[in-house]
């Protein structure tokens, strides 16, 4: 398994950190604070990146994507990465699309994930009932009415669902919460009778909402896969998100560390350059070591995606293990290296810690993590 870039990804790889810097400005996600409540993404900057092929990456070419992989995704994302872009890859294409890709017949995979890649559809994936990533704690209940269902229950930290038109959302139709059977998907109109949404912006001016579900109708043609079966079809949907996030997190990453490395080559301090000092030096050099560890284990697991590793739980584990834990490094030794300034608004480096919080916290942190792979490991 090669863990280095074909010429052709080194292409896309150019191309993608090109459009950001061109298109994407930090300062967006401080003016996104002026408007919490809104909720919604930059639908144009969207439609661009769908333009570049971008949410049609990882879907056969048979409903409308390009044939690719996760490994080209990744790409994309840790450039996306690398300037805190706000888009919709993460939720739509990645959660919502590997959930329609994996659980939906041939019907709803043509009709769905045609819309992911040209656009014409934006999807969110309502998953947590919780402050943690729990994956079967679900109390959303999906019953059984005149025709087909109903859906009631309540879903939170749903990424860009205030910009969805279509919802993916986990839910139970037997068992209690906490159980791995009796969960299900379905797909639901976001603009339903019974769906009620509420906007918020996360720590990071990450677009997210808190989704109430009433008595929503849920016809049989909505159901994803079988009802009461789809907790396999999860395990590798948050194996490949978690993954797809990592990327994400690769490059905000690798932008802490090269902005830090330039300041310590121009901050003076008592007569000299401060990454003249010895200490400094060795903070910087296990920092650029762990940064390395986790860009070879993204380079893996987004390999391991596109392989169908029968291993892809315990590497997504590790993944995502690693990349919370680095870039929780990236925004602390960041911030003390940068000194006072770094505590500022003013300073683009204290939005760097800001997203390694979020993303913490998203699909599970590394305590979830380690232990989900001892787990795995019989230890």
């Amino acid at each position: 398994m090669t863990l280095i870039l074909n010429e052709e990804q080194e292409l896309l790889r150019d191309s993608a950190k090109s459009f950001v810097d061109d298109q994407w400005q930090l300062n967006q996600l401080r003016a996104n604070r002026a408007s919490p409540k809104s909720g919604t993404i930059d639908a144009k900057l969207w439609q661009q990146m769908v333009e570049l092929g971008w949410a049609a990456i990882p879907f056969p070419e048979e409903f409308g994507g390009l044939g690719l992989g996760y490994a080209e995704l990744g790409i994309v994302m840790e450039e996306a990465g690398r300037k805190l872009l706000i888009s919709p890859l993460l939720s739509s294409v990645v959660l919502s699309g590997s959930a329609i890709e994996l659980a939906g017949n041939n019907d709803q995979k043509t009709e769905h994930l045609a819309k992911i890649c040209d656009g014409s559809g934006l999807y969110a994936m309502a998953y947590q009932e919780t402050s943690r990533h729990d994956p079967e704690n679900v109390h959303a209940a999906l019953t059984k009415s005149d025709g087909g269902y109903q859906l009631s229950g309540h879903k939170q930290l749903v990424i860009n669902g205030g910009s969805a038109n279509h919802l993916v959302v986990v839910c139970r139709s037997s068992g209690d919460a906490g159980d791995r059977d009796g969960l299900s998907l379905v797909l639901v109109n976001s603009s339903a009778v019974g769906v009620s949404i509420a906007n918020n912006l996360l720590l990071d001016s990450t677009p997210s909402a808190n989704i109430t579900f009433r008595d929503v109708p849920i016809s049989p043609e909505d159901i994803l896969g079988k009802i009461g079966n789809a907790a396999e079809v999860l395990d590798e949907v948050y194996a490949r998100a978690a993954i797809a996030l990592s990327a994400d997190m690769l490059g905000g990453i690798q932008s802490a560390f090269d902005m830090t490395l330039e300041y310590l080559k121009v901050r003076e301090q008592f007569g000299a350059k401060i990454g003249t000092f010895q200490g400094l030096k060795h903070r910087a050099g296990r920092w650029f070591c762990e940064v390395e560890l986790s860009r070879a284990i993204v380079l893996k697991a987004l390999r391991s995606i596109d392989s169908g590793s029968s291993n892809l739980a315990r590497v997504s584990n590790a993944c995502k293990a690693r990349c919370t834990a680095t870039y929780q490094l990236s925004g602390k030794e960041g911030i003390q290296m940068h000194g006072g300034i770094g505590v500022t608004d003013e300073h683009d480096i204290g939005l760097y810690f800001k997203r390694a919080r979020v993303t913490e916290i998203l699909l599970g942190d590394t305590s979830f993590h380690t232990d989900q792979f001892a787990t795995a490991s019989s230890y």
